[in-house]
């Protein structure tokens, strides 16, 4: 006898069963299709600085390129150790990256940390910056043969700052005064979380120096807050032509420069790895990027996974080179 109740039930069953089998199928799509939730982009340095303005600029226009949020998180602290320990030991699914700076080839020879750029998934370096030398609008100084000769006299009375103790800023400062025959520490470095707290006490009288990106002193020097002297390059920066090299300036052959990359934590998906450089890509070749780094005078260079690689590898011994020579190595 046909049993209208035991055929519905059947035909119930069915679905379920049906329904299940699709969200199994499905979910197994969605799981290979990287993203499916919003990533985590850690910047290690300060709001307000290079590396912060890169890395939001890049976080906005990732996010359009890969159709998730991209929320930048500023990390911190241990002149640069809290922000690229928190990538390096996040975990390796791809939805935490951040920018890693040249001052993760610095920290280790400090004694800071035990990472290296080999703890990281390289994405792609975007960006390569020379050393400013900046003091305060009202400084006696007009080059940097001046403040040579000042620190020189009087060892110990100017301070300086940029950046945390051993960071590529204050690397910078120190390689100057040995090239110029002054011990390293004959200015006294004053550690800052970044480039733009520097600069404040700059403003603020606390400090007579910052080395730091002329590009990070931009929007103070134009302000008529601060004054560049010099630039610790080869050649004059294209966005500030009247700013002379080191050489010109005080006749010192010296010159540093940090870089910035994207990178995650050691260990990522290849998939993920692959969806975020080609994304990257698009996002570095395109009109708004190159005109945001290029009309604020950040050097653009692109080197992507196994370059970006090695070129933390050469950068981590070259600088470990130099921080023996001016005793910043442990």
């Amino acid at each position: 006898m046909f049993n209208p109740f035991i055929a519905l039930r059947k035909r119930l069953i069915s679905k379920v069963a049906l329904a299940a089998l699709m969200l199994v199928v499905g979910g197994s799509s969605a799981l290979a299709a990287y993203p499916e939730r919003p990533i985590t982009l850690i910047v290690p340095w300060g709001a307000g600085g290079g590396t912060d303005a890169t890395g939001r600029m890049i976080g906005t226009l990732l996010e359009a390129e890969l159709g998730q949020p991209v929320n930048v998180v500023n990390r911190t602290g241990g002149s640069g150790v809290v922000g690229h320990s928190a990538i390096a030991t996040a975990k390796p699914d791809g939805y935490t990256i951040g920018v890693a700076t040249v001052e993760i080839g610095m920290m280790h020879w400090a004694g800071l940390t035990e990472l290296t750029g080999k703890d990281y998934t390289p994405i792609a370096l975007y960006n390569y910056d020379a050393a400013g030398f900046q003091v305060a609008a009202d400084s006696p100084w007009e080059t940097v043969q001046d403040a040579v000769d000042a620190i020189k006299a009087n060892p110990g009375k100017h301070k300086a700052s940029g950046t945390g103790q051993g960071g590529i800023w204050h690397l910078a400062l120190a390689g100057m005064l040995n090239t110029a025959g002054i011990a390293p520490d004959a200015s006294p470095w004053v550690p800052s979380k970044g480039a733009a707290p520097g600069l404040q006490e700059l403003v603020a009288g606390g400090v007579d120096i910052v080395t730091c990106s002329i590009v990070e002193a931009g929007a103070l020097i134009d302000a008529g807050k601060v004054k560049a002297l010099a630039v610790m390059d080869t050649d004059r920066n294209g966005a500030f032509p009247d700013v002379p090299t080191l050489g010109e300036s005080a006749g010192l052959d010296w010159q540093m420069a940090a870089w910035r990359g994207l990178a995650g934590p050691k260990g990522m998906p290849e998939e993920a790895t692959a969806t975020l450089t080609t994304a990257f890509e698009k996002v570095w070749k395109s009109d708004e990027f190159q005109e945001f780094m290029k009309g604020r005078g950040f050097g653009l260079v692109w080197k992507p996974g196994a370059e970006f690689s090695e070129w933390m590898e050469n950068s981590d011994a070259a600088l470990g080179s130099v921080m023996k020579a001016v005793g910043l190595a442990k």
